[in-house]
Parts: structure tokens; C-alpha cells; sequence
């Protein structure tokens, strides 16, 4: 979302020249990435581009950051047939309408021949199949949980809460403290609205009830949705995201977790990035935990989250090396790398971790908080994040709907019935992912 995930607006170039590649390769592997920080570009730089190249004597990967940017420049590049060789997009979402507008390769055949089906957990190489044939591969899974401080909840005699009513009591008592309970921000990353929106309707209205509307079962203007927008009008009128979101920035979010501004940070698994930046010296106070469920809902729901989905674009230039470059990718040794310098953007779905290593500085949390994702889909108590499952147009509406019903510009039921009405329209053209039975 990901993070879709590690949200900036750096467009900084990395320092790869095509014209004079450093290896023997002479064939480019172009992609587009979204945006990543100086230490995150010099850690794919050291673990990825320099490792590949260096192996694949006859292909040179080249990476171009493009920012928030990415989505709208790869729709207006395939259009045209001048895009990178390996597609990046923001979820399976958007890979169904790319597949069915003729603009990705089929990688059945390359995942065959390469092994990727023994390599990759099946549920995840579903959530890139359409029309019963393969088209991405996942970069990365995640989810959505409570970044809590502990020193802040503790030193108040505060309990991390399980259930909505409890989340609202202890959030009362921080209004009334002038702690903010829900750290959050937007400033430079909107979608990050999404989140919130996620959360509700996964601990709220519940995953069986969103598995419904997703596949056109039930509609979204149904109590449970309406319950789960209204609990989100409450705590913005009651103050719970404080009074500076739209100028907070998804950092700015962590770093007031940490400082103890904030004493709940609602955020995805990526943020444990951000994590030893601004919890530096203190990271045994940062803690990770379920999102709290309402009535009726099981405790913990882990919304499944597919931040950043790969493919190989059917008019790419050198699709062999885009394939080699994946190839590369979803391996023991560079998730290895990749996860011991940048946690929560590279969680490869990989059946087999027993190889891997990560070194004794990777935060506790992180690795409990993904053992609880896997948990959480093995026992069916995982939810859907809304940019994973939920079809372009109305997942663009959710980002933008729900300011409107923060900002008393619509109503809730509004909200819903236009929700209904975009998602109702993208399902008739085939736009929705397939969603897997529960």
C-alpha cells in the first residue's frame, strides 16, 4: 500500500548508468520504482542491482524511482507500449485491469520453468492470477495493526485494548490528557486514509462481511459498512486524530509515537522501517498489536495487504531479463539481505524460510508481527486491505470519500451508496480481483 509503504515524494535517480553499465551486461532491465530514501535506494543498490548485475553477465538492472508518481505514469506509459520491462504496481487490483486491457505477460510458462510455484506460498501466486492465468508475483505481504507506546501506556496505567468499546474508553482518557490516541497523517501520502477506512470495516463490520461485498454478495451501503464509517466519524469528531493530520506526515506519525505526542500509531507493517529512525534508544518501548474488534468480530483480525505486486509488461523490451531479475529476487539469499537492512517492505512470500538468518538487530516485534500475519491466514482470521482487494475507482473513492464525511461534507450513508455504486460498476467490467474462499 503498500506500503505502499514508505510512502515520500523523493525522486531522486539511482546512481546506475545505462550507457556504461558496471558489469559485462549490455542488455537494460528497466523498472520503475515508487519512492524510497537515500539508505532504502543505497540498500537495493548494495543487495539488488549491484548482486544481479554482477551474476547476470548478460543483463544490466536499472532502477528509476518515480515517486508517487508511478501509478499514473505506468498507466499512461503501457498505454503506449513505452514502459519499463518490469511492472510495479500498487496491488492485485490494479494488475486485473492491466492484465485484461492486454498489457502484462502471461508468466505461467517463466514460473514453470523457473520453479516459482514450489517457491512461492500458492494463496499469494493466487492473489496474481486472473482469467485463470498468472500475471504477478508479490513483493512484499503485510498488514495493518497498533503501533503503541509502551512507556506512554504504561506510565498512565493503560492497557493496550482488545475490543472497540475498550479502544474508545482508553482513548478517551488520552483526549483528556492531551495525548493523541490515533498518531496518523496524510500529508504526503493520501492513501493513507485507506488505512483507517481498512481497519474499521475489517474490525467492525468483520472479514466475512467484507468477503461479501468483494464479491458482490452484499452490498456496501449494509449496516455493518455503515457501522464501521460511522465509528470513524466519531473518533475524528471526537478528536482522536488530533488536530494536525492533514499537515502529519506517515514518518512525522512515528516519530510522534515515539516523543509520546501520540500513544497509538494505526499503521501497516511497514512503518517497523521507520521504527529505529525515531525510536532510536528506546526501542523496547515500541510495541505491535491487533487492531481491536467490535462486537461479534474475533480478536485479532491481521487485514492481508499485498502492498507492491511485480509483472513483466507484454511489450518490455527484454522481458528474459525482467524474468531474471524476479528470479533473483525470490531467493533465500536476497531476502536475507534485503530483510536484515529494511524491514516491512520486502516480506517475500517464500514457502521455505528455514535458510534465513536475520541478524540480532531486527526489532522482536517485526518478526512477531509477521508470525501473526501467517497465523492469522492459517486460522482465517485475516481481513482484506482495501488497495489489495478492492478494484481501482473505488478504492481511489475511499481515499477521497472519507475526508468528505470527516469534513461534514457527506454523510456516511452518502458515502456508502457512491462506494456501492463505483465498486457495483467496476465488477460488471470485470475490473475486481478474484477474492479466495475463506
Amino acid at each position: 500500500m503498500t506500503n505502499n509503504i514508505f510512502k515520500r515524494t523523493s525522486f531522486m535517480a539511482l546512481a546506475v548508468m545505462a550507457a556504461t553499465p558496471l558489469f559485462a551486461g549490455d542488455k537494460a532491465v528497466n523498472w520503475w520504482y515508487e519512492s524510497a530514501n537515500p539508505g532504502q535506494q543505497e540498500a537495493l543498490s548494495t543487495h539488488l542491482i549491484d548482486k544481479f548485475n554482477a551474476s547476470d553477465k548478460d543483463h544490466n538492472l536499472i532502477i528509476d524511482y518515480r515517486g508517487d508518481a508511478l501509478t499514473q505514469q505506468l498507466r499512461v506509459a503501457l498505454l503506449s507500449g513505452t514502459g519499463p520491462d518490469l511492472v510495479q504496481t500498487p496491488g492485485p487490483a490494479f494488475v486485473a485491469a492491466m492484465a485484461r486491457a492486454g498489457q502484462l505477460l502471461p508468466l505461467d510458462d517463466i514460473a514453470a520453468s523457473k520453479g516459482w510455484n514450489d517457491r512461492i506460498l500458492p494463496f499469494f501466486l493466487d492473489l496474481g492470477r486472473f482469467d485463470g492465468k498468472l500475471y504477478a508475483l508479490p513483493k512484499t505481504y503485510e498488514t495493518l495493526g497498533l503501533f503503541y507506546n509502551k512507556k506512554v501506556m504504561s506510565d498512565n496505567g493503560w492497557k493496550v485494548p482488545t475490543t472497540i468499546k475498550d479502544f474508545e474508553k482508553v482513548a478517551d482518557q488520552m483526549v483528556a490528557k492531551g495525548i493523541v490516541p490515533i498518531g496518523a497523517g496524510n500529508s504526503n501520502w493520501r492513501p493513507a486514509n485507506e488505512w483507517h477506512v481498512t481497519l474499521a470495516m475489517n474490525s467492525i463490520a468483520g472479514p466475512d462481511n467484507m468477503q461479501k461485498a468483494l464479491t458482490g454478495q452484499m452490498s456496501w451501503t449494509e449496516q455493518p459498512f455503515v457501522d464501521s464509517v460511522n465509528a470513524l466519524k466519531r473518533w475524528w469528531d471526537k478528536g482522536y486524530f488530533g488536530e494536525n493530520y492533514f499537515s502529519i506526515s506517515t514518518e512525522q506519525m512515528i516519530s510522534n509515537l515515539a516523543e509520546g505526542i501520540s500513544a497509538m500509531a494505526p499503521t501497516g507493517s511497514w512503518s517497523f522501517g521507520d521504527v529505529p529512525t525515531y525510536f532510536e534508544g528506546q526501542l523496547d518501548n515500541v510495541g505491535f498489536a491487533g487492531f481491536p474488534s467490535g462486537e461479534g468480530v474475533p480478536y485479532p483480525i491481521y487485514a492481508l495487504g499485498i502492498g507492491t505486486t511485480f509483472s513483466i509488461a507484454s511489450k518490455a523490451e527484454n522481458p528474459e531479463g525482467a524474468a531474471a531479475a524476479l528470479d533473483f529476487m525470490f531467493d533465500e539469499g536476497f531476502y536475507t539481505d534485503i530483510n536484515n537492512v529494511w524491514q516491512g517492505e520486502w516480506n517475500l512470500p517464500l514457502r521455505d524460510l528455514s535458510n534465513v538468518k536475520l541478524s540480532d538487530d531486527v526489532l522482536p516485534a517485526y518478526t512477531a508481527s509477521m508470525a501473526a500475519l501467517a497465523s492469522a491466514v492459517n486460522n482465517n482470521q485475516y481481513g482484506y486491505t482495501s488497495w489489495t482487494f478492492m478494484p481501482p475507482a473505488t478504492n481511489s473513492y475511499v481515499v477521497s470519500g472519507i475526508e468528505e464525511v470527516w469534513l461534514d461534507e457527506i454523510t456516511t450513508e452518502q458515502f456508502l451508496s457512491e462506494l456501492d455504486a463505483i465498486f457495483k460498476q467496476e465488477l460488471a467490467e470485470g475490473k475486481v480481483a478474484d477474492i479466495p474462499a475463506r
